[in-house]
C-alpha cells in the first residue's frame, strides 16, 4: 500500500498542480512532507512497539495511514494536502519499521537475506502497479482517485494482520528519550523546509537559509545529546558496527538516487516530452519489473560473489543508469527508455535486498528495536533528500537560465546530480571487510560450504514458530 501510494502520487503530480494552480515543481512538497513526517516519527516506533505490543501498533498504523489517504483525496488545496500527507506519514512511520520488527524477531542470521527479500517482494507490487494505475486513474477519473485506492488495501491489511500475525506481549522498555526525539524531529523538519524552499520564493528572503543553518545546528545538538544518554532516541552507537554503518550511511547515498527517480521520471516524460499520465506510467513500471526476479537474482549473486563486490557493482550500475536518464529526449524510442529503466531496476533491487539483510547481520536482539528505528529513519530521510535535492537543483538551473518552466535541460541536470551522489556510495561500500555479511544467505549457512559460523549476535534469535 505504501509503495503504491508513493508511485501513483508522483505520476499524478502534473494534474494535481494544474488543478491546484501551482507550478508542478512545488508539488514536490506533497512528497517531501510525507517523507519528513516518516523521518520525524520513526525514531519512536521501536519504543512504541515494545511498550504497547508490535501487533497492536501495526494495526493502528495501518488504520491511520488508510484514514489519512481518504483525507488526501478530500483535500481542496496544497495546504490541506500537505497536512493530510503529514498524518499519513505518522501512520507510515509506525507501519513499516514495526512490520519489519515483527519479522526480524523470528529469523536467524542465515535466513536474513531470504526473509528480508520475502518482506520486500509484496511491496514490489506497489511500484509495478503504481505508475500505470496512477496514470489510468488520473486520465480517466481524477488525481483524487489515486488516494482512494489505499482504502480497500488498508482494510484488507487490517483483516490479514488480525488473523495471521501472532500477538506479542507488551514489554517495559526504558522511558523514551523525549528530548532526543524533539531535537531530531525539529532538526530534520528545519533541514527539509530549507532544502524544499531555498531559491523558490515561497518564504521570505533569507528564511530558507536560516532554516538550513538552524536544522544543521540542532542536528549537531541531537548527536551530542544521544551520545550522552543511556537510552537515546537515535542510538548512534550502532554505527560502530561496520555492516550497519555501511548499510546506513552508504545505503543512504544510494537511496537518494532511488528516491529522486520516481519524482523526476514522470515529470520528464509528461512535462518534458508531453506524454500522457498513462503512457508515462506504462514506461516507468519498467523500473519495478526489473525488481520482480530479485529474490532469485539476489541468492544466485550472493552465492557466487562477496557482499562488498555486489554492492559496489550495484551502486556503479545504478548511477550510470541515472546519468543515462540525463540524455533522454523526446526522440528516444519508448522501448529504449523501457530497457534502460529495466536494467536500473534490477541493480537497484539487488542493492536494496543486500543492504536490507546486511544492516541487521551483526545486530544483537537487544539492539533490534533501536536498529529498525534507526534504519527506517535513515531510509525515509534519504528518499526525502533525493526528492528535495532534485527539485532544488532543477529550480537552480531554471534560475540560471531565466526560465519559469522546467525543461529537458533542467531534468538532465537533476539526473546528473543524483547520479553523482549515488556514485559516492561505491567507495564507501569498498571500505567493508571482504567477508562482511558472510552467512546472511541460506546458500552459505552451513560451515561445510562456506566455513562461516553464524554470528553470536544472532544465535539467540528465537526459532520461527
Amino acid at each position: 500500500m505504501q509503495n503504491i501510494d508513493g508511485t501513483v502520487v508522483a505520476t499524478a503530480l502534473p494534474d494535481m498542480a494544474r488543478d491546484m494552480g501551482v507550478p508542478p515543481i512545488h508539488l514536490s512538497s506533497a512528497i517531501t512532507s510525507y517523507l519528513v513526517a516518516l523521518t520525524v516519527f520513526i525514531p519512536i516506533s521501536g519504543w512504541v512497539a515494545d511498550r504497547f505490543g508490535a501487533k497492536r501498533v501495526f494495526m493502528w498504523a495501518i488504520a491511520i495511514f488508510t484514514g489519512a489517504s481518504a483525507l488526501c483525496a478530500l483535500s481542496g488545496g496544497l495546504a490541506g494536502l500537505i497536512a493530510a500527507r503529514v498524518l499519513q506519514g505518522l501512520g507510515g512511520a509506525m507501519m513499516v519499521p514495526v512490520g519489519r520488527l515483527l519479522l526480524l524477531r523470528r529469523v536467524k542470521r542465515e535466513e536474513l537475506l531470504s526473509a528480508t527479500t520475502w518482506l520486500t517482494m509484496p511491496a514490489l507490487v506497489g511500484p509495478l502497479l503504481g505508475p500505470p494505475l496512477g496514470g489510468f486513474l488520473t486520465d480517466t477519473l481524477s488525481w483524487q482517485s489515486v488516494f482512494w485506492i489505499n482504502v480497500p488495501v488498508g482494510i484488507l491489511g487490517l483483516l490479514l494482520t488480525w488473523r495471521l500475525v501472532p500477538a506479542a506481549d507488551p514489554q517495559q522498555p526504558p522511558a523514551p528519550d523525549l528530548t532526543g526525539m524533539a531535537l531530531s524531529g525539529v532538526a530534520l523538519t528545519a533541514i527539509m523546509i530549507g532544502v524544499e524552499t531555498v531559491g523558490r520564493g515561497l518564504l521570505p528572503k533569507g528564511l530558507p537559509e536560516l532554516c538550513l543553518a538552524a536544522g544543521l545546528g540542532l542536528f549537531w545538538l541531537t548527536v551530542r545529546h544521544c551520545k550522552r544518554v543511556p537510552d537515546p532516541a537515535i542510538d548512534f552507537s550502532l554505527l560502530r558496527i561496520p555492516t550497519f554503518h555501511a548499510a546506513t550511511v552508504a545505503g543512504s547515498l544510494f537511496r537518494i538516487g532511488a528516491g529522486a527517480l520516481p519524482f523526476l521520471l514522470p515529470l520528464t516524460l509528461q512535462i518534458g516530452f508531453g506524454l500522457s499520465a498513462l503512457h508515462s506510467g506504462i514506461i516507468t513500471l519498467a523500473s519495478a519489473l526489473g525488481s520482480i526476479g530479485m529474490r532469485a537474482v539476489a541468492r544466485f549473486t550472493l552465492a557466487r560473489f562477496r557482499v562488498r563486490s555486489v554492492l559496489i557493482a550495484g551502486s556503479i550500475s545504478f548511477s550510470l543508469m541515472l546519468a543515462a536518464c540525463a540524455a533522454l529526449t523526446a526522440s528516444w524510442p519508448a522501448v529504449a527508455i523501457f530497457t534502460l529503466l529495466l536494467i536500473g531496476g534490477i541493480s537497484r533491487a539487488l542493492v536494496f535486498a543486500t543492504i536490507g539483510a546486511l544492516a541487521f547481520a551483526d545486530v544483537s536482539q537487544r539492539q533490534l528495536s533501536a536498529a529498525t528505528s534507526f534504519q527506517g529513519t535513515a531510509q525515509q530521510l534519504a528518499k526525502a533528500v533525493g526528492v528535495a535535492v532534485a527539485a532544488c537543483f532543477m529550480q537552480f538551473t531554471m534560475f540560471l537560465s531565466g526560465r519559469t518552466q522546467a525543461g529537458e535541460a533542467d531534468f538532465a541536470a537533476a539526473f546528473l546530480m543524483v547520479a553523482a551522489m549515488v556514485l559516492l556510495s561505491g567507495p564507501m561500500f569498498a571500505t567493508l571487510d571482504k567477508d562482511a555479511g558472510a552467512g546472511i544467505s541460506e546458500s552459505k549457512k552451513t560451515p561445510g560450504k562456506s566455513g562461516v559460523t553464524p554470528s553470536p549476535a544472532r544465535d539467540s534469535a528465537p526459532s520461527r514458530p
